[in-house]
């Protein structure tokens, strides 16, 4: 199995610490956010990591290269200075990806949710989620929603799934992968399960250095 990391972000929110870096290398602890998605899914046993870059995407791949010094392949699909989002830069990596499922991770987050590179996907998508953060209380779906069981306690999807590539169109196109999963969920081909250890979502200046903090072991 393969892995792939949203990069493309230009991470507006966290600006202007993101003026001359993109989002992806801003330092959570000792390391940058993308190098711990990095380091965990090669002692995952994920061999090859897919990384789609825009904003600043050539310093991404300056700071990581070939992924030799991890111990796993680094590939990367370059969509130019305008990102696709999430869901249409999964698309546009196809080619990359090939046609089994794979763990997609976005590289805002920072958490100690394992990997796990021998995951059996039986749906289109398998979404982990996360009790709702302070920042997201109205959260992002309902268990129902997701296969879990029938009740209506909603949850905030974590930025991390495995996830089929043939449910992606080849079309150069920007769209969300909300699209991906709303559309599972009504075509009932989706599951989830809930995760409940560390969690950040650093989309913000305060909530990056929350994470930072955390990484630090600092109170």
């Amino acid at each position: 199995m393969k892995a792939m990391i949203l990069a493309a972000g230009q991470g507006t929110r966290l600006r202007p610490l993101t003026q001359h870096c993109p989002k992806p290398l801003l330092k959570v602890g000792r390391q940058c956010l993308i190098e711990h998605h990095i380091i965990k899914c090669a002692a995952a046993g994920f061999e090859t990591i897919v990384i789609n870059t825009a904003y600043l995407g050539h310093m991404i791949e300056t700071a990581l290269g070939d992924g030799e010094r991890y111990g796993v392949e680094l590939q990367y699909s370059h969509e130019g200075e305008q990102a696709l989002e999430t869901g249409g830069g999964i698309a546009y990596a196809k080619n990359l990806l090939g046609d089994q499922a794979f763990l997609c991770i976005s590289a805002d987050i920072y958490t100690n949710m394992p990997f796990d590179s021998t995951f059996t996907l039986k749906q289109d998508c398998h979404l982990m989620m996360v009790p709702n953060p302070p920042h997201h209380l109205q959260g992002d779906f309902s268990a129902s929603q997701l296969g879990i069981d029938d009740d209506t306690q909603r949850y905030t999807y974590s930025g991390i799934a495995y996830l089929n590539p043939q449910i992606f169109t080849n079309k150069k196109k920007a769209y969300p992968l909300s699209e991906v999963f709303n559309r599972a969920i009504q075509q009932q081909r989706i599951s989830a399960q809930i995760f409940q250890g560390t969690w950040f979502d650093v989309g913000t200046a305060s909530r990056l250095h929350a994470a930072h903090r955390y990484a630090l072991g600092i109170d």
